[in-house]
């Protein structure tokens, strides 16, 4: 019996053993930057969420493949691209892309920033929405499939209210704002838009179509008023996107390939994936260096205490003790020498947007801070954001505070 447990025990342990060695050797194997050919074309395939930066959990410890691509991951990779002699040009795959207007415009300048380099931007679509297609009109040429859909066709904004449900059930809410704006509430207590939360929604519509229509129509070379005029036609099957000039050719991946050869003047082309490239490091490129400047993430709803950490999903939202303290540390690493605040928040509770807004107007008299805003700084996300000089944002960027709901 005693040799049966002894057994046991041996064996739990060498499993484990193997287990962490398994784990050594992937995390080994991940850190090691991969060999780029010369002559090599980026696949750069933009799908799925784009998030800020991946909140720290022990799949990410462990498996950083496994983590999803940040909005800097992006910037870097275009930086990279860029200057890199031994990458001839991109080719553009975007589809399924879960970003809000703020990120999609960032990433549409970085985009534009490349193709000052002179290499070769080139899009490919299968099935493309609004956003898939503002991102793929940066390219020079862009390809729909022959089977494929171009499902551009304007923008839209739509509401759920819940208070006759919520009725039904005898549940009513009981909320109260302050501010003719803030519309917040209203799905919880009312059963349509107010005439102002649809002004204010229009508004927002109307602002992110005309940039929309500025910029594609000028890639496109459109006017504004003829792009919107072709839109009203949409969705388009890839022939009447075609003849509305939304698209330079209908080609099969394959197709695309060798116009991508022809562009690049290469005898093959030899494809290398964003994820690998991702591992290459900017200092390998004389792209790193200078003083040191902190980039510091606000993400998510703002609420008081410490992080409420999750090993698995891992960070949930701005705690204000825990950021406050984060601002502090900051504030007194004498080899930080400028701030970058990352907001990306739709606000929370006031006690706590106050603060952090206090500790980062103290952060301020240390160091220079400016803020940078992503999708949203919006409510307590832009109270925070009052702190800063300048303030910097996107035209996508959905910001204000329109007053308080409780």
């Amino acid at each position: 019996m005693a040799k049966y447990l002894l057994g046991v025990i041996s064996g739990i342990f060498l499993c484990f053993f193997l287990a962490l060695l398994l784990v050594v050797v992937m995390v080994s194997l991940s850190g090691r930057p991969p060999s780029v050919a010369a002559g090599s074309t980026l696949v750069l395939d933009l799908g799925g969420e784009i998030v800020e930066h991946n909140p720290v959990n022990v799949s990410a410890v462990f498996f950083q493949h496994g983590m999803k691509p940040t909005l800097k991951d992006v910037h870097d990779i275009l930086q990279k691209a860029a200057v890199d002699k031994r990458v001839n040009g991109i080719l553009l795959k975007p589809g399924g892309v879960a970003v809000g207007w703020g990120k999609a415009q960032e990433i549409r300048a970085d985009l534009e920033e490349f193709k000052k380099s002179k290499k070769p931007l080139i899009a490919f679509v299968q099935v493309a929405g609004t956003r898939e297609y503002y991102l793929a009109s940066a390219a020079g040429q862009v390809y729909l499939a022959p089977e494929g859909l171009l499902d551009v066709k304007g923008l839209r904004a739509e509401v759920m209210f819940f208070k006759d449900t919520l009725s039904k059930i005898g549940v009513e809410a009981n909320l109260e704002h302050i501010g003719k704006y803030k519309s917040f509430s209203e799905p919880f207590t009312q059963n349509k838009m107010s005439d102002a939360y649809r002004e204010v929604t229009n508004s927002v519509l109307d602002t992110v179509l005309n940039n929309f229509l500025v910029t594609v129509g000028a890639a496109r070379k459109m006017s504004p008023e003829d792009l919107r005029a072709a839109l009203d036609k949409g969705p388009f099957l890839p022939q009447q996107a075609l003849q509305a000039r939304l698209v330079d050719g209908l080609l099969y991946e394959d197709q695309v390939l060798e116009e991508v050869k022809k562009l690049t003047k290469a005898k093959s082309v030899k494809k290398l994936k964003v994820e690998d490239y991702n591992r290459i490091s900017l200092e390998s490129l004389g792209l790193a260096g200078g003083n040191r400047i902190a980039l510091v993430y606000a993400v998510g709803g703002i609420f008081r205490g410490e992080d409420q950490f999750d090993p698995l999903g891992g960070d949930q939202g701005i705690a204000s003790d825990s950021f406050t303290r984060l601002l502090r540390d900051v504030g007194d690493d004498k080899s930080i020498k400028g701030v970058i605040v990352r907001i990306d928040s739709p606000g929370g509770d006031a006690i706590a947007s106050d603060q952090i807004w206090r500790e980062m107007n103290l952060l301020r008299t240390k160091k220079p801070m400016v803020i940078s805003m992503s999708d949203v700084a919006a409510s307590g996300g832009y109270y925070m954001a009052m702190s800063g000089d300048p303030i910097v944002a996107y035209p996508g960027t959905y910001t204000g505070s329109i007053g308080v709901v409780a």
